[in-house]
């Protein structure tokens, strides 16, 4: 029997980041993925369901669910609307490469 080598998600990722596509994709679509850990965070942190934000906002369980997954590209009104359903401010920066 073949033993299985693992290698952590990481790991994995380090390796992969040595790859010029891999990196200039990545990068790419790093602000999508922020925005969907901040509203993550921010939900749990608020100890609510997407199910009950969804509700708060107006909208389906599932916009939630594509927001977080970052399966989305949400306008700035809705972005405002989650912001309003978790008490938050919209806060919108530009920084240097």
């Amino acid at each position: 029997m073949k033993k299985v080598k693992l290698i952590s998600a990481e790991a994995l990722h380090k390796k992969w980041m040595k790859d010029p596509e891999y990196r200039r994709e990545y990068e790419r679509l790093a602000p999508e993925f922020e925005i969907a850990r901040q509203i993550i965070d921010a939900r749990v942190k608020r100890k609510i369901t997407q199910e009950e934000l969804a509700k708060r906002m107006g909208t389906g369980q599932a916009v939630i669910s594509r927001l977080e997954t970052a399966n989305a590209k949400p306008s700035l009104s809705l972005i405002q609307r989650l912001a309003d359903a978790l008490n938050l401010k919209v806060e919108l920066r530009f920084t240097q490469k």
